[in-house]
Formats: structure tokens, sequence, C-alpha cells
């Protein structure tokens, strides 16, 4: 199904999306995405639908042709202390607050989402698999935040950040018993390790 370019033909629109939510260690990462009305990349998908390579080849693509975006990161110490879904609202309006150009519409993939700034937003349920913005958003958050935990994956390499980004699989899990949490863990979610 192609991705609808426009969700409104009236106003400059930024599609938001945010990644990292479900991890058990590492930021949530936000992106925010305007883009130009001529962008044409058939490829740009729901970031989870996209394999390693794709995602990060279409990176610079994205980067190189819209018209801003902008990526934003909040670490475990924040999320512990507003909890995930704060954390990860605030990660997009921080992404939303570092863009050069101020959006007339915020898409925002999801259901949930803080007023911002006054503009108007709209919360698509898998807005990542139906708007163009929304997905290109999707591809730079996880592809900045995978490049991320694969760096920390060299200084903690027991726990396997390098293919599961700091989800709870179960080499992950078994790496938690036997050394415990790093400072990069969450000390909020459920982490098994005793």
């Amino acid at each position: 199904m192609e991705l609808l370019k426009k969700w409104s033909f009236f106003y400059a629109e930024a599609g938001c999306d945010e990644v990292g939510r479900g991890c058990l260690c590492g930021p949530v990462v936000a992106a925010a995405v305007i883009l130009n009305d001529n962008f044409n990349q058939n490829l740009v998908n729901d970031s989870k639908k996209l394999n390693f390579k794709t995602r990060m080849s279409l990176d610079n693509y994205i980067k190189d042709n819209v018209k801003d975006y902008a990526i934003a990161e909040l670490s475990p110490e924040f999320i512990d202390k507003h909890n995930i879904l704060n954390a990860s609202i605030h990660a997009m309006h921080q992404a939303l607050d570092k863009l050069t150009i101020r959006p007339e519409l915020i898409l925002v993939d999801g259901n949930k989402f803080h007023p911002y700034n006054y503009i108007p937003h709209e919360c698509i349920i898998k807005g990542d698999s139906k708007v163009l913005s929304i997905a290109a958003a999707s591809i730079l958050a996880k592809n900045y935040r995978d490049k991320l935990m694969m760096e920390l994956h060299e200084e903690h390499p027991e726990y396997g950040w390098n293919t599961n980004f700091g989800y709870a699989t179960k080499k992950h899990q078994e790496a938690l018993i036997k050394f415990g949490p790093t400072k990069y863990h969450r000390q909020s979610f459920r982490l098994k390790y005793d």
C-alpha cells in the first residue's frame, strides 16, 4: 500500500515517531520529519517492515531530501523518573523543538500525545505504515538508536545489543541474570536478574 504523502493539503506537516519504548535498556529516541513536496522514495515504509540494510541505506536519502528533520533522545534515568510513555512524548517534543521550520500540523504515530506549542496534532494508529512523513521519522529514529546500541555493545558485549538493540531477547535476559544490570538499563522496568 502506498503511503500518504499528505494528511491534510492545507498545513505544513511534521511526522513524528519514537523507537525504544519496549527495550530494557538504552534511551528512547524520537524523530520529526517535514517532507519536501517532491519527496519520492518508494522504499520508505514503517521501519519495522524494513531490513537493517535497507533502513540504513535510506538514512542519507531521507536526510538529504526532506525540508527539515530532527532527532532527540532521552536517557534511561529520564525514563525511570517520568515513565516510558511520558518520556516517549517528551522525546518527540524535543525533536520538534530542534526543527528549524515550525510545522502547522503534527502527525504522531500512536494514540497518545501531549499538546505542543499550540500546534494542532493528529494521533494516527499505525501511522508509520500509513503516512510517509511518520514512516521517514520512524526510520531515522530507529537507525539512530540502532547505531547507538551497537556502540554501547562494544562496552558491554555480553548482552548482545548489536543484535537485540536492548530488547528482551533470551540472550539479553540470560546476561542480566549472570551479570546484572548496567548503568544503561532502565531500573523501572522488570529486569529479571534475581
